[in-house]
């Protein structure tokens, strides 16, 4: 008579071979949220410096004409800065008609400019070009985000 033989369950092969393909699905699963935690920390870092430089623009387009070389960063009605033309860091040349404040912040430095279009006092001008640049490091690398609009002096009235 022959015995048949009947299997009840796995064999310790069958269960090693089932923790190691297990084990390298967790190791591949845990690298890939460590990836999308970076990509998330990256496009967070993207929008708050899109974010800063973005607010210095809307800023400078809503203050009144007189006062748009001054800026109140904490909102308390009184200027902490006044932009500068006199070649000293962040400007880069004295008396060139670009009037230029930074702000350094968590990490990202915001450096806004307003240049006008010929020289003289700001009530003279007919025209100003506004930007705003936020630079950071990003992945290992640097980054820069530019932001820019015009804006005409409501007062103006002479030729360009």
């Amino acid at each position: 008579m022959r015995k048949q033989v009947q299997d009840k369950g796995f064999s310790l092969i069958e269960v090693m071979i089932a923790m190691v393909i297990s084990g390298i699905a967790f190791i591949g699963a845990i690298g890939a949220v460590q990836i999308s935690s970076g990509h998330t920390r990256q496009g967070a870092l993207d929008s708050r410096a899109l974010e800063l430089a973005q607010a210095r623009l809307e800023v400078k387009q809503s203050v009144r004409w007189p006062y748009l070389l001054e800026d109140d960063l904490d909102q308390d009605g009184i200027p902490e800065t006044m932009m500068k033309d006199d070649g000293q860091n962040p400007d880069v040349m004295a008396d060139d008609g670009i009037y230029t404040a930074m702000l350094e912040r968590n990490g990202i430095t915001v450096v806004w400019s307003v240049e006008t279009d010929r020289p003289g006092p700001l009530g003279s001008v007919g025209m100003v070009a506004i930007r705003a640049v936020s630079s950071y490091v990003g992945q290992g690398s640097p980054k820069e985000v530019m932001v820019a609009t015009l804006r005409a002096n409501p007062a103006f009235v002479g030729q360009r």
